[in-house]
């Protein structure tokens, strides 16, 4: 008998679904609309709206709750600050599931999962600083593109120093042959 198990198993383990679940909800704190399958959309709307319920009070204690599953602070912070004074006046059903036909490898029904009176600016903003990628100078004269990532120079705004430099070569991995035979 299965009491007490009112929820999809999504075919995974727990600890993989609470880890997807805090990822989807970090997606949709910071872009206010995502694309997923339609029995992972049903699933996280009970637990992002219990997740902006508890962001309307703005303590340490539910903070510390959010950062704990979320394991995100500046979702965190945006949840409190932004969504929880958004939906201050309201009493639940903060996010709305669209469904958005089949997915084209699999035909798996797809759903679009957005916050009621989003944001629609927010879509596809990240929170991260803007980083500028140059390649090193020779690479942009014989026009080649980099070969690895130690081959570029990462340039970061605000006077933030930059902690690796570019790498002038990699060392060459030789290769010993017996000779004889």
């Amino acid at each position: 008998m299965r009491h007490g198990f009112k929820h999809r198993k999504l075919n995974k383990s727990i600890a993989h679904r609470r880890a997807m679940f805090a990822n989807l909800a970090n997606a949709l704190i910071k872009h206010e609309q995502i694309k997923t399958t339609l029995p992972k959309a049903k699933e996280l709307r009970p637990v992002f709206e219990k997740m902006v319920t508890k962001a309307k009070t703005d303590t340490l204690h539910v903070r510390r709750q959010l950062i704990s599953f979320l394991h995100d602070e500046p979702m965190v912070a945006k949840l409190i600050s932004v969504l929880g004074v958004r939906y201050k006046d309201r009493n639940g059903g903060y996010v709305r599931v669209l469904k958005a036909g089949f997915r084209f490898g699999d035909c798996a029904p797809m759903a679009v999962v957005e916050l009621v009176d989003r944001d629609a600016a927010a879509k596809g903003k990240d929170s991260g600083k803007p980083v500028e990628v140059e390649t090193q100078a020779h690479d942009q004269k014989e026009g080649h593109a980099p070969k690895a990532a130690g081959l570029m120079k990462v340039k970061k705004d605000k006077g933030v120093k930059v902690k690796k430099e570019a790498i002038a070569a990699a060392p060459k991995i030789v290769k010993k042959t017996a000779k004889g035979g």
